[in-house]
């Protein structure tokens, strides 16, 4: 079997968590600690979030997406592919280095996305993203953390607390929704969504096109 390679390492704004970019053959990860946040063979529910939000809201006119996370691209090339020249999409990335990777060592998984006219990227954290304007995006799509909560960086326990919920819901335009991705189920998110005014489908999707892991993606809309 061929070795992993380590080829970079990062860290994360904050609580200083270490990211490492990892390299076996044409595979790569990014790792947390012995946690993987991310596989490139792994990457049908990361690419469901742009396909499901644009069933929602891709036939507004200049629809506007803000992607939590910049990860290996997938959500933001599946947005791409599917939403309209009209459309614009913020990618907020707090990792200097993963945009870094993106231009790098993962250049030809990004392909030429972060250069695409429709895209601005935002270094930085997403929560300030979110907090910048108000009735501004017809979709947030979080998928920072393996989950509703501060895995790859403490802080951002907060984007999935009661106000936290309530910043996003602000920054929604009515009809507009807020999706978060998750490796597991989470039953007392579920419950917090619905009390911060949201209305909530969790749906489960597989983590490589129809097979594979089971993960989870929480369609939460703003009524409007």
């Amino acid at each position: 079997m061929i070795p992993w390679q380590h080829l970079d390492t990062a860290k994360v704004p904050g609580d200083g968590t270490e990211l490492k970019l990892m390299r076996r053959g044409t595979e790569y990860s990014i790792m947390a600690g012995p946690i993987e946040l991310m596989n490139s063979r792994l990457s049908g529910s990361e690419e469901a979030m742009a396909t499901l939000a644009f069933e929602r809201i891709g036939q507004r006119p200049k629809a506007r997406v803000l992607i939590g996370g910049l990860g290996m691209g997938f959500t933001l090339r599946a947005a791409l592919a599917v939403f309209g020249p009209d459309a614009r999409v913020v990618v907020a990335e707090l990792v200097p280095a993963v945009v870094a990777w993106a231009r790098g060592p993962l250049a030809e998984l990004h392909g030429a996305s972060l250069d695409d006219p429709r895209v601005t990227l935002h270094q930085g954290d997403v929560g300030e993203a979110i907090r910048a304007e108000e009735a501004a995006y017809d979709a947030i799509l979080l998928d920072v953390d393996n989950g509703p909560g501060g895995l790859s960086r403490k802080e951002n326990d907060g984007l999935y607390s009661r106000n936290g919920l309530a910043e996003a819901r602000q920054a929604l335009r009515p009809g507009g929704v807020l999706e978060v991705w998750s490796s597991t189920r989470d039953s007392d998110f579920t419950k917090r969504l619905k009390q911060a005014g949201y209305a909530v489908e969790e749906i489960g999707v597989r983590a490589h096109k129809g097979r594979g892991a089971r993960h989870v993606i929480w369609m939460a809309a703003r009524p409007g």
